[in-house]
């Protein structure tokens, strides 16, 4: 068990004015006052901590290019490094989104446009669940403001080592979502499932084969988590694409919230289409804003026997 996880989320301890967590509460308090200025400056700082990251953080570089040259191979050699330079950027925006989302929310008003809400809509009133299935976007819970202004979304999330730093994040988040589930709670995320709630899940990382399948993901062979597959089938909720983007003039930014129908007969009787059809899903959404995804994670980790290796 990890240390975050010895107490109750968003509880006050005493033990946290420690001086060993006074780095924190600084690193908070420096964070709130970024939270604070002018877009204009959070973009050219976002800026320079995405050029500084991309020149600084080899490993991460690496992966990102890779990622990119494999997935779109289309892409010249030119292209693969000034979109993977543009990914740090727009994480760093990210990270400032997150901040306004979370001190300054009214800074993200009359910025904000939605297509297909009514799919959420008449699901929960015929009285069914809907796992939203997202990405890991660069936008990370500005996403999840944005879709709290027209539902309320409920949202799995991993508990921080750091009990402060997971005790101010919960506290942050508990601000825009219904309901926070752990993500080793799974009889949460089914019980809220089966009483129709709306949740965000991102199947689109690699946890290895132990919990998923070897599927197609822009025409590679990529580990594809199938946990959702047993929570549809388990709460009878449906699967509803979601994805959000920053779009426009990004001195002057705009946000879109793209709802797509229900994936029909997901899922099915086969694991290995099911993944390759929500993998298909996930293409669709990232071509929409290829920079604004995490390609800093090593999506194709997982490589058996008999598979090329990619890193």
């Amino acid at each position: 068990m990890s240390q975050a996880q010895t107490y109750t989320p968003g509880e006050f301890q005493w033990s946290f004015l420690h001086p060993k967590y006074w780095g924190v509460w600084l690193g908070i308090v420096f964070l709130m006052i970024l939270a604070i200025l002018p877009w204009a400056i959070q973009y050219r700082l976002a800026t320079f901590l995405g050029n500084l990251a991309f020149n600084k953080l080899k490993s991460r570089r690496k992966t990102t290019l890779r990622n990119l040259e494999v997935c779109f191979p289309e892409w010249s050699p030119e292209q693969v490094q000034d979109n993977a330079r543009q990914v740090f950027v727009d994480q760093m925006l990210g990270v400032f989104e997150t901040l306004n989302a979370w001190y300054c929310p009214q800074w993200f008003k009359k910025r904000v446009t939605i297509e297909g809400l009514e799919h959420i809509q008449t699901a929960q009133a015929a009285g069914k669940g809907v796992l939203l299935l997202g990405t890991h976007s660069t936008l990370l819970d500005a996403g999840g403001y944005l879709c709290a202004q027209y539902f309320e979304p409920d949202v799995v999330y991993r508990p921080q080592n750091n009990p402060l730093l997971d005790m101010l994040i919960y506290r942050c988040r508990a601000t825009i979502y219904a309901n926070q589930i752990d993500h080793d709670d799974m009889r949460g995320l089914i019980r809220n499932l089966k009483n129709g709630h709306a949740i965000w899940y991102s199947p689109d990382q690699d946890f290895g084969l132990k919990q998923g399948v070897m599927a197609p993901f822009f025409g590679v062979p990529a580990a594809t988590v199938t946990a959702h597959r047993r929570l549809l089938k388990i709460s009878k909720a449906v699967a509803v694409p979601l994805y959000f983007y920053r779009h426009g003039d990004v001195a002057n930014p705009k946000y879109h919230l793209l709802i797509e129908p229900v994936v029909d007969n997901l899922p099915s009787e086969d694991e290995v289409d099911d993944a390759a059809r929500v993998n298909q899903i996930i293409e669709r959404q990232l071509r929409i804003a290829p920079t604004q995804y995490m390609w800093f994670h090593r999506r194709f980790k997982t490589r058996p026997e008999g598979y090329e290796k990619i890193y």
